[in-house]
């Protein structure tokens, strides 16, 4: 989508209606992943692509048909059979495809969320691809505002709730809620597309909780880098749930990696001669988690250290030390599960409160 973006505001700026076609599920060894586009406009002009060529002249025809009839289809494509002229997947995949029509006035938030893509803002774009709701409606979710609706208001405060959990993670996929929003209900079927990165998480030390850590990280949508200064622990083989295992003096590796505020620092290496040097350049940038392994004791002779360092007030407030939430964590995998946990409710202002404990609404509005 981020590539064919540059065409499609051209027609919108125009006012030249175009179908724009995205992959909003797939299955097996589908060629394109969720988000992947192909857009039609004037002239027949094509951008893009949804499948690698398998269906693309069936997508063509499908973008033209939606711009005449002002109505959005969604189609599903899977493995083509023996008649050679037969539209489907060679690679025996299954890709399920909205096409709907864009114009000023089905989609009149379509400019700022191509001036956000385009100015690295994050921006979420929910679209209705099911249900009762009016298919191929729209809802543009930022941080700090929203665009547009689903429908009914109900519906509109739960996607914009999870919109901006996905885009805080960088994640894009579909959803299912009630007609007005319910949850644990499937009747509207929604696919959120979030134009960010994943976010970052640092983990410095390679040890075994390091590896737990590096795990759950991967399963939130975190891309996650572990770093360790002895050749001999920081391998991809022990860590293959990490896109990257560096080897290097941790606070040199982290003086010279960009950060920002959806950065998570995991510091496991309890050894004051890594994680001093460390959480004195982690403490002095932007993070929204920087959490440091090792019992009271060590937390007392680390902040001592870091105030002879020169660190301030401000700055040590935003160490999270001992690091992770009480759950009683024993084993490596209990203790990752503790980090995750407090670095959710720090990112979502939980109070990490058994529910039954709380009073309220369970979730927020947005």
């Amino acid at each position: 989508m981020r590539d064919i973006l540059p065409a499609l505001s051209d027609w919108y700026a125009a006012g030249q209606p175009f179908g724009l076609a995205t992959v909003v599920a797939v299955s097996r060894s589908a060629p394109r992943d969720p988000g992947a586009a192909m857009a039609v406009g004037p002239g027949d002009e094509a951008v893009g692509s949804v499948s690698g060529g398998c269906v693309e002249g069936a997508v063509f025809e499908l973008a033209k048909e939606v711009v005449q009839s002002g109505e959005a289809r969604l189609e599903t494509f899977g493995y083509s059979d023996e008649d050679a002229f037969a539209v489907g997947l060679t690679c025996g995949g299954e890709i399920t495809l909205l096409v709907r029509p864009v114009t000023r006035e089905t989609d009149p938030g379509f400019a700022a969320v191509a001036e956000s893509v385009a100015g690295g803002r994050p921006v979420t774009v929910a679209t209705v691809t099911d249900g009762p709701a009016r298919v191929g409606a729209t809802l543009a979710v930022w941080p700090d505002e929203v665009s547009g609706t689903l429908g009914p208001t109900g519906l509109d405060v739960a996607v914009t709730a999870d919109a901006r959990g996905e885009l805080a993670l960088g994640a894009t996929g579909l959803r299912h809620y009630g007609p007005r929003g319910e949850r644990r209900e499937d009747a509207v079927s929604v696919f959120l597309h979030s134009f960010a990165p994943p976010p970052r998480m640092l983990v410095f030390g390679a040890i075994d909780y390091a590896a737990a850590v590096a795990r759950i990280g991967s399963f939130l949508g975190y891309r996650v880098t572990v770093c360790d200064a002895r050749p001999v622990f920081a391998t991809p083989k022990r860590f293959p749930d990490a896109v990257e295992v560096i080897v290097d003096w941790p606070h040199r590796y982290l003086r010279g990696t960009e950060t920002d505020e959806r950065t998570v620092v995991c510091v496991l290496t309890h050894d004051p001669k890594f994680d001093v040097p460390l959480l004195e350049e982690a403490l002095r940038r932007p993070a929204a988690y920087i959490g440091a392994m090792g019992s009271r004791r060590t937390h007392d002779d680390r902040l001592k250290r870091l105030v002879d360092a020169g660190l301030n007030e401000a700055e040590l407030s935003r160490l999270r030390s001992p690091v992770g939430l009480d759950l009683g964590a024993r084993t490596p995998e209990e203790v990752a599960v503790s980090v995750a946990a407090e670095i959710v409710a720090l990112r979502w202002g939980g109070s990490g409160a058994p529910l039954t404990a709380t009073a309220g609404t369970i979730h927020p509005s947005p």
